[in-house]
């Protein structure tokens, strides 16, 4: 078996079972990594009674910790809990460089700072946008700031995402790169026969029914076009809190046959869902890179891309009907094939995983400092913060250091690469 070429750990709170746009990446990335001979390996918390080390696709190997999620699928932050079990996976397989996902994600970010205290490369890619007013927000943000103040490179989904991470975390805008993105096109197909749109237009949202996500603005935008077009419906999947507020309009304005709630939709019934529509709506409030979107659009969906394939509106009821009136009348215009053969060419995932070579390669080409070198760093990150920051550091390597005395790294025994045939 040959070797491979890089041993990467994907790191955060958020994979499979669980589902979004964070767990779709780092699936993805990563079996296209592992088709171009890298061996990659995850690691992400407890799922239920899913612990241990599974195997999946293509022989992407996960490690499930026995960490139970805390609230929104994050850990309890430990800030050294972690490190035996890191160190213990960094060691066992072998790994050259730990890529974390997603700011807020707690697991990320311990592991991003253990790998640095031994020594190892680390990338990191944000896939949300912040503020920088809100309180939750300001914490966030100094979170951030401390965990890539030492890191190795940075990628963002966006140019925006770029934007909004380097001046929330203070990082050079060399560090950071833009990869989008991308959708597996082979899933995402039109339907062989698309639906009529002369009697019924169906109007599809696919979304966590969240504030962020703008399920307020659906309250107020449906029963408006339900009211100007008697032959659109709705379909709408996705749970969350805001799910009750939707339900109501529903009750109120009797539209219990022209709007169809499913509920949570798992991601392999995504695109049965998506071919009964017509038009994909999507009213978030905030997106760093919507996979949604590019998953509607694959399908053929009138949706929010290129110019001649969107209808953009701002966050604001009105101005959404008036687009979705825009939307229906240039419907009979679209092409659901051409549109899926557009979107194979601009969104791949090999494309995705042969960019992500290229940052972990120049990761690898940074110089590896000493512990007085990081300091200065964590230092520069506020007066009194960057003093906490340096004390949290020098406690992780000196555990580190005793971890080393307690069980040497020859006695942590190395897995062997198993080879799975396609």
């Amino acid at each position: 078996m040959a070797e491979p070429k890089l041993r990467v750990l994907m790191v955060s709170d958020f994979f499979f079972p669980n589902f979004g746009g964070v767990e779709n990446h780092i699936y993805y990335l990563s079996q296209c990594l592992l088709n171009l001979g890298h061996k990659v390996v995850v690691m992400t918390h407890a799922y239920g009674n899913r612990t241990g080390v599974r195997y999946m696709t293509g022989g992407l190997k996960v490690y499930y910790v026995p960490w139970r999620p805390f609230a929104m699928q994050n850990t309890f932050p430990t800030v050294y809990g972690t490190l035996p079990i890191v160190r213990t996976i960094l060691k066992r397989e072998r790994i050259t460089v730990v890529h974390g996902h997603q700011a807020f994600s707690t697991l990320c970010h311990e592991a991003l700072m253990h790998a640095r205290t031994m020594g190892y490369r680390v990338v990191f890619t944000d896939h949300s946008l912040y503020g920088f007013a809100d309180v939750g927000s300001i914490h966030m943000n100094k979170v951030l700031q401390f965990s890539l103040a030492d890191i190795d490179q940075a990628i963002c989904v966006s140019h925006t995402s770029k934007e909004n991470t380097v001046l929330r975390s203070g990082l050079a805008p060399g560090k950071v790169f833009m990869i989008p993105n991308a959708v597996d096109t082979a899933m995402f197909k039109p339907a062989d026969v698309r639906p009529s749109s002369d009697d019924v237009i169906t109007i599809v949202v696919i979304s966590r029914l969240v504030y962020r996500k703008g399920a307020d603005l659906l309250v107020e935008v449906i029963p408006e076009v339900c009211r100007l077009y008697p032959n659109v419906r709705f379909v709408v999947g996705g749970d969350g809190p805001k799910h009750v507020r939707l339900e109501e309009m529903r009750e109120k304005h009797s539209l219990q046959d022209r709007v169809e709630m499913l509920g949570a939709v798992p991601h392999s019934r995504v695109r049965s869902v998506l071919v009964t529509g017509h038009i994909f709506l999507n009213s978030s409030l905030t997106e760093a890179f919507c996979i949604a979107i590019l998953e509607a659009a694959s399908c053929g969906l009138l949706t929010v891309l290129p110019d001649d394939m969107v209808v953009l509106a701002e966050p604001d009821p009105d101005d959404m009907v008036r687009a979705i009136e825009k939307a229906i009348s240039i419907l009979p215009s679209i092409n659901p094939e051409e549109m899926h053969n557009r979107m194979t060419k601009l969104y791949s995932w090999q494309d995705v995983a042969k960019r992500t070579e290229i940052v972990y390669d120049r990761a690898l080409k940074c110089s590896n400092r000493n512990l007085l070198e990081r300091l200065s760093r964590f230092l520069s990150c506020g007066a009194w913060a960057g003093k906490v920051f340096c004390m949290v550091m020098i406690i992780d390597y000196l555990l580190w250091r005793l971890l080393q005395l307690l069980q040497p790294d020859d006695d942590i025994e190395e897995a062997p690469d198993i080879n799975f045939c396609n």
